[in-house]
């Protein structure tokens, strides 16, 4: 009786079958993969444990990012997994990347930084031997890593507000201090773009409009060797993403418009322009007019603020390069620089003369023609400048070829405009450089025309001595008023008659003053 019913209970489940369950379920409350450690005989249970392969936390990597993902252990290397499993790895590795560390405190975490940084090289490492397949989970695992790493708001600037755009030419740069991750990092990324067999297609979803829009944030840096790799960069990336192409365009353009218009701050201008200095020389041609208004309504008023010495070489390359694609626009290359054409600032004025000459040897006579008058208006004050750097370099604007024939074929229009500049110099500069410039370029006009040299020296003595004339009437008017007002002065105790008399002298040297001023 007693047998039949012990037959009836549940029978104990064997030892080592217990302890493995027991497992199991301890897996299940920490990973999210614990269903698949739920072995239901002994020999599935050895076969889990022989496995190199090891599961990892959820904590660790999302379901979100892995789905359908194997995840492994990411401090293997990629020798020690098979060549199925080196995507998963990879995978892991860029998840493990995702922490980022406060790199101000060299003692903090620093056994977890350098992991880090070791699994960021074994990652370079590995897209660098090809070996990497790039799926849409590995291009997302991989634009989150840089993301996380990358993408950051940068500490207030202490810079003084007189500097203009940030770091100027006698600052010391600002250097980052976790640059020994982001520059790996940085690495990482322009492999990516560059890598031979990446689906365009499939990566644009990745890298869309507002990692693009965050990678150009990044320009403000003050580490240059960080905007010195962001220019690599978004010139990969402009030049491999055809569709971010219009959109990369429109948002440069928002910069330079808020920093010429807003902020005159910005670090990251010279290497945004010399992205663009690139991209201008790639225009088809004729020029579309999203081009064209590219240069009148942000380059050419990049000649306005104060900080334009840190990026002219490469705003005068893109200038040149419109110019040297359509030489119709020389016109307006030269209005704008007359319009923004700096009247105290003599080393702006250097860096004008010297990028008017680069544009003037690629100008044809049509277009010379049409903007020669204010041009040289200008000039003639830039040769009778009291600076001696300004005044030299205006003179030596003739020692080119190109331009010298220019103003030879004009002549008749241009003497006139300068050659009044030329004879106050010779009377009144205080250089000796200058004057030596100065007799030359009057020698060099009278052998190009003796005549029209002789015409333009005689209606200067004739103003002159109009001018002379003028200033001498002017003096006999003033002395007439004082000695008006010292009779006034000796007489203002005297009789209503004396004082009447007086009262009509003053009103008579009064009205001849206002006739001969």
């Amino acid at each position: 009786m007693i047998k039949q019913i012990l037959s009836k209970l549940p029978k104990k489940l064997p030892k080592s079958d217990s302890s493995d369950s027991a497992k199991s379920d301890s897996g299940n409350s920490t990973t999210s993969f614990g269903n698949v450690f739920q072995c239901t005989n002994v020999g599935s249970t050895i076969s889990s444990k022989l496995n190199v392969v090891k599961r990892v936390s959820s904590v660790v990597f999302p379901a979100s990012m892995n789905a359908g993902v194997e995840a492994v252990d990411p401090s293997l290397s990629f020798k020690d997994v098979s060549n199925t499993q080196k995507q998963s790895l990879f995978i892991s590795k860029l998840n493990l990347c995702c922490k980022v560390y406060d790199m101000s405190d060299l003692d903090k975490n620093c056994t977890e930084q350098d992991v880090k940084r070791q699994t960021l090289l074994d990652l370079v490492d590995f897209v660098s031997s090809g070996s990497v397949k790039f799926t849409e989970p590995a291009i997302a695992a991989l634009c989150k890593m840089c993301a996380t790493n990358l993408f950051r708001v940068f500490p207030p600037k202490f810079r003084s507000s007189t500097s203009g755009g940030g770091e100027t030419e006698d600052e010391e740069p600002m250097f980052d201090p976790a640059w020994s991750h982001l520059q790996v990092v940085y690495d990482l990324l322009l492999q990516f773009i560059n890598y031979n067999s990446l689906d365009v297609k499939l990566a644009k979803a990745h890298v869309d409009h507002a990692f693009v829009l965050r990678l150009l944030d990044l320009f403000d840096s003050e580490d240059p060797r960080e905007r010195d790799c962001l220019k690599t960069v978004l010139h990969r990336i402009y030049g491999k993403f055809m569709v971010h192409r219009p959109f990369i365009r429109k948002s440069v353009s928002n910069i330079i418009y808020r920093f010429v218009f807003e902020t005159e701050r910005h670090n990251g201008i010279a290497e945004l322009l010399e992205i663009f200095g690139s991209v201008i020389s790639g225009f088809a041609l004729p020029l579309k007019e999203e081009h064209k208004i590219f240069l009148w309504k942000a380059l050419i008023p990049l000649h306005k603020p104060k900080s334009i010495g840190i990026y002219h070489q490469q705003l005068a390359y893109c200038i040149v390069q419109f110019i040297d694609k359509d030489q119709r626009l020389v016109s307006s290359v030269i209005k704008g620089l007359l319009k923004y054409w700096p009247v105290t600032n003599s080393q702006k004025e250097l860096m004008f003369m010297s990028e008017l000459e680069e544009v003037l040897e690629m100008t044809s006579m049509a277009e010379f023609q049409k903007i020669m008058v204010p041009l040289f208006r200008r000039l003639a004050c830039c040769l009778t400048s009291s600076h001696y750097q300004v005044a030299e370099r205006a003179h030596l604007l003739w020692n080119n070829e190109h331009i010298l024939n220019l103003i030879t074929q004009n002549r008749q229009v241009i003497l006139p405009l300068v050659f009044s500049a030329l004879v106050h110099n010779s009377q009144n500069h205080w250089n000796q450089a200058v004057l030596n410039l100065t007799q030359n370029i009057k020698k060099m006009l009278s052998q190009m025309d003796e005549e029209l040299v002789l015409a333009c020296q005689r209606k200067i003595e004739e103003e002159d001595s109009k001018s002379s004339d003028v200033a001498e009437k002017r003096r006999i008017t003033w002395k007439r008023l004082e000695e008006a007002a010292t009779n006034t002065q000796s007489a203002g105790n005297g009789s209503d008659n004396n004082g009447g008399d007086i009262l009509v002298q003053v009103t008579s040297a009064t009205a001849t003053c206002s006739v001969a001023c």
